[in-house]
């Protein structure tokens, strides 16, 4: 597996009658769709024509096509921007959006359109293409909009040298910490549990609360599940996924599954008494305020906690796991994939060629979503407190893509059913070993 990261990795609608918008997309997921209001899309700016002075494409037929997206907490609103760029250079192409969550709604929406036909663009994950390129369902991208984009941005969507997403951008996962904190209790970076149980000691000491975290989203306690599972599980055993389906490994017998599980509960035993009624905006707010040292995460949280205070200074590193050789976690996010079937390809070309040639739009879009660019030549200009962090673990190859363990164990159907049994024995209405019967319960579930 690669593991060279590239370090720097990391609107207003026009009218209405022309184009056609999400509008509110309701509550948030794992990674998941934004919630209502979160944050306003910039607006009224001067966008340059994307191919470096290329004239607007001439008047040609009329053409709407159809788009599912399955936004992450980080997306709503990044639809305008595109909507815009896109009526500038072809004004004849209306985009006709569908905005779900993408933890709770995408799946069952893809599971919907594949008897009825897809639409003619899906903005899901890098994992979706997997799933969905094994049904024969998705149409190969062009090379002319591949070419434009990172090496790493092929590795998980190519399939027989035939490339099935474009991957627009990427999140970093791990524990989020508040380097004041830090750095005035001279707390040093945790590469093991037992430092990092030393500064948890250390905080409920002083009255801080170690770990921020909203376990009422039961998006989150899947995230931060598939995380521990990275380090603990699919570091050491790369192909555990297949086993279990196999019958050679599982959950209930498993000792480092059994390890990535109990996590949870070192979290839920070290968080607020009402993470199970706290939403991830509130936690958010309260890991600003000092009131937490620590917050297993991922790019996500970057936008709420620059909103909240654009000073605020905060760095990440890799949850500990049980040997001491964690990896910071990489996952490709915004992953555009179009039908086999569509009758609009030239359209569907010229979208792609707005969304990977015009690096204005991919600017604004990765400064708006606080996420890394998996463009060529493309750098986001935001302030990112944490990429020194995450420069360093890259120079040093210490950086996993979570693809590996989201491919074998996939998020619809299984890890976020597993994160349900996760909050309900957290909670006390199972007990462990029903947590972990269930999840092998779900083994035709998993791929």
């Amino acid at each position: 597996m690669k593991r060279k990261v590239v370090s720097a990795l990391v609107a207003v609608s026009m009218m209405a009658a022309m184009l056609v918008g999400c509008g509110d997309s309701g509550s948030s997921d794992k990674d998941g769709a934004a919630t209502d209001n979160q944050a306003e899309t910039p607006g009224d700016t001067d966008r340059e024509d994307a191919a470096d002075g290329e004239e607007a494409a001439d008047d040609g037929e009329e053409v709407t096509l159809t788009v599912l997206a399955g936004q992450s907490t980080t997306d709503a609103g990044i639809e305008d921007m595109i909507d815009e760029a896109l009526a500038k250079k072809y004004p004849n192409i209306t985009l006709e959006w569908e905005c779900v969550d993408w933890g709770n709604d995408f799946q069952p929406k893809m599971q919907q359109y594949l008897q009825s036909g897809l639409p003619d663009i899906m903005i899901g994950k890098a994992q979706d293409v997997a799933t969905y390129q094994a049904l024969g369902v998705l149409g190969e991208i062009d090379a002319t909009y591949v070419d434009r984009g990172l090496e790493a941005a092929k590795e998980n969507v190519t399939v027989d040298g035939k490339t099935y997403g474009l991957v627009y951008n990427a999140l970093y996962q791990g524990v989020y910490y508040n380097r004041a904190l830090f750095k005035e209790n001279n707390w040093e970076i945790p590469k093991t549990q037992e430092e990092l149980q030393k500064i948890i000691e250390e905080c409920k000491a002083k009255g801080i609360t170690p770990f921020a975290s909203h376990m009422v989203d039961t998006w989150s306690v899947g995230n931060v599940t598939m995380q521990f599972m990275m380090n603990d599980v699919f570091n050491k055993t790369p192909d555990w996924g297949d086993k279990f389906r196999k019958g050679e490994v599982s959950f209930a017998d498993s000792e480092e599954m059994k390890t990535a599980y109990n996590y949870n509960k070192l979290i839920c035993d070290n968080t607020f008494p009402e993470t199970f009624s706290t939403e991830q905006t509130d936690c958010d707010a309260k890991m600003v305020a000092g009131e937490a040292a620590m917050k297993v995460s991922g790019s996500w949280s970057i936008q709420n906690f620059l909103d909240i205070d654009e000073n605020f200074d905060f760095g990440i590193f890799p949850f500990p796991n049980q040997t001491g050789d964690s990896k910071l976690i990489f996952e490709p996010n915004i992953t555009v994939m179009t039908s086999a079937e569509t009758e609009h390809q030239d359209a569907i070309n010229k979208v792609l060629d707005v969304l990977t040639g015009d690096k204005e739009l991919a600017v604004e879009i990765y400064d708006y979503t606080k996420t890394a660019s998996m463009l060529k030549d493309v750098t986001p200009t935001f302030a990112n407190p944490s990429q020194t962090d995450i420069d360093a673990y890259a120079e040093e190859g210490n950086i996993v893509d979570v693809t590996l363990g989201n491919n074998q164990l996939v998020w619809g159907g299984f890890q976020e059913e597993n994160a349900k049994d996760i909050a309900a024995w957290l909670q006390g209405q199972e007990s462990f070993e029903d947590a972990l019967a269930a999840s092998d319960g779900r083994v035709d579930a998993s791929k």
